[in-house]
């Protein structure tokens, strides 16, 4: 996928931010759980079960050459809400940025919208699904900075050029992707996309999702862009953490404190000293933190599984497969109710509904 990141990125920052703000182990693991999975759902459909039972749910990613991603309304329905959170030029509701149409849904950090969403998230806290939908949320959130000054549809505001300039502790990792692939990769590789399908960061191939990448690009209007990736992940850490602490505490509008200091210390050394060009040894890298206790919070072995046995679809409907079929039926469990799958997908549908047809109106913002 464009926006598919680290692997099990969304899980270990977001359980870091979680467990920083206050939440013991059960429910942060929920938490980041959700906040990872939402590039993992990819299935949507309807689950039918033996006994005429029936779940319609939807899917909040889409692999990367899906044919759903040349689709407007898919990007409407999965980009839009899930992963490229419109920004209204940094205005507040009932105002316009400059530009056109296309300027008020490019993707901004932490933007009105994205403080709306925040809101919406916290008074739903109390449903069943409150912890599930906070880790959507915080997704969500933390891409408003990975993903900024991108939109979530095919535009030319995506266009990316000069990407191969790559500065301070990028350029050595990005020298050894050239020896790999060649001097002239980077380049080819992002005008072949950019040009095929402009669709999110596509064009920027991976460089807005590693956490220690400082990189250079000119955006589609020839200006030169800067990009600290260490500084913009510990900045998105920090806004989850305070989002939490407003989930915890029940009020949206509280001064919360966020991240430590010591705690952010920690997190920006991570980010910028963990440069393995395997993205299997760095993801192992911030395990090990995490199991020596080194962000204030008791050690831990962190696990995450989005198929499989072990994974959440698996304990709420027993199937290990990829993709479902439309003939599928599932055995049923009076316990699929209360399934953290389930939850998961109720969660889905609550921030979808609610970033369409109740936070982005107010902005001026009419998406599907």
């Amino acid at each position: 996928r464009w926006s598919r990141g680290l692997g099990d990125v969304y899980k270990r920052q977001t359980y870091v931010s979680a467990r920083s703000a206050g939440f013991g182990h059960r429910e942060a693991d929920t938490v980041a759980y959700a906040a990872q999975y939402v590039d993992d759902a990819i299935n949507s459909g309807t689950i039918r079960f033996h006994n005429g039972a029936m779940y319609t749910h939807i899917s909040s990613a889409h692999k990367m050459l899906d044919y759903r991603n040349f689709e407007k309304l898919a990007n409407h329905h999965v980009w839009i809400p899930f992963h490229f959170l419109p920004g209204n030029g940094g205005k507040k509701a009932g105002e316009n940025p400059s530009g056109k149409f296309i300027d008020k849904i490019i993707c901004r950090p932490g933007s009105h919208i994205a403080r709306d969403m925040v809101r919406a998230c916290v008074e739903t806290r109390n449903k069943r699904y409150g912890l599930h939908r906070l880790g959507v949320t915080l997704h969500v959130l933390a891409d408003s900075w990975a993903h900024q000054d991108f939109a979530g549809v095919n535009s030319y505001v995506n266009d990316v050029r000069a990407l191969d300039e790559v500065t301070a502790s990028g350029t050595e990792f990005m020298e050894r992707m050239e020896q790999f692939f060649g001097t002239s990769f980077n380049k080819a590789a992002s005008s072949f996309v950019g040009d095929v399908m402009p669709l999110g960061h596509g064009a920027a191939l991976s460089y807005p999702d590693l956490p220690f990448l400082k990189w250079t690009y000119h955006d589609h209007t020839g200006k030169r862009v800067v990009r600290n990736n260490p500084d913009e992940f510990l900045s998105a850490a920090d806004a989850m953490c305070k989002a939490i602490q407003c989930f915890r505490s029940g009020d949206p509008d509280m001064d919360a404190p966020g991240l430590t200091y010591d705690t952010r210390g920690r997190l920006l050394t991570l980010f910028q000293n963990n440069q393995d060009e395997d993205k299997t040894v760095r993801h192992l890298e911030w395990l090990k933190q995490i199991q020596r206790g080194s962000f204030g919070f008791p050690p831990v072995k962190l696990s995450y599984r989005a198929r499989g046995v072990g994974s959440w679809k698996y304990i709420a409907l027993g199937t290990r497969k990829l993709w479902d079929k439309k003939t599928d039926l599932f055995q049923y469990d009076p316990s699929f109710l209360d399934s953290d799958w389930k939850l998961f997908h109720d969660a889905l549908l609550a921030h979808r509904f609610s970033i369409i047809h109740d936070i982005l109106p107010r902005y001026g913002i009419c998406a599907a």
